[in-house]
């Protein structure tokens, strides 16, 4: 084998149709051009790519006005939070004074000393128990105070499920006999004189 002259590139087997001829003409004239580019970059200095800066101030406006607006979303739900939280501490306080006889208010156990305590009753048979943070006890000063609980209200309450499905049912049965008792005039018997 002959090895080829240094001057001249190898020679490319020949191919068989013509989508190789076209190729092979191509490629020298690719070749050409890729080497003009190399020679006429060498003698200018390189081009500094410039990133656009971008401007983060009508970013940073929009992030502020939404803050703003997340901030009265909260403001409005922690409003909300403050007047349901306080009507139903007024509310406790009703059904304390509706049940003196088995109403007592306890220091919470386990809790820590936050100062929580429970207001504890019995209605429809069962134990009820409710949550009172320390701003909220000045209104069951009518309630007894106990360190510790004693006879039904020693054991631990019903879960919250629990209790609100025993309140429900106590409900509906209160609703039942207020409408049997609350019959309208014509249809309640009438007394009979004992005159004759």
């Amino acid at each position: 084998m002959s090895a080829p002259s240094a001057g001249r590139p190898p020679e490319e087997p020949a191919s068989d149709g013509p989508r190789h001829r076209r190729s092979r003409a191509a490629r020298p004239v690719g070749r050409m051009a890729a080497l003009l580019r190399l020679l006429g970059s060498r003698g200018r200095a390189p081009r500094q790519r410039t990133v656009p800066r971008h401007d983060f101030s009508p970013d940073l406006d929009g992030c502020r006005q939404e803050l703003a607006r997340w901030q009265r979303h909260a403001d409005s739900f922690e409003r909300e939070l403050t007047r349901v939280s306080f009507e139903r501490a007024h509310l406790l306080a009703w059904l304390a004074a509706l049940h003196p006889s088995s109403a007592v208010v306890t220091p919470a156990v386990g809790v820590g000393p936050d100062g929580t305590h429970l207001l504890r009753l019995v209605a429809g048979g069962r134990q009820l128990s409710w949550r009172l943070p320390p701003r909220d006890l000045p209104l069951f000063r009518h309630v007894p105070y106990t360190e510790r609980t004693t006879g039904h209200l020693r054991r631990d309450g019903p879960t919250a499920l629990e209790q609100a499905a025993h309140i429900r049912t106590h409900t509906r049965l209160l609703a039942f006999e207020g409408s049997l008792f609350a019959a309208p005039a014509e249809m309640r018997p009438q007394a009979r004189s004992t005159e004759h």
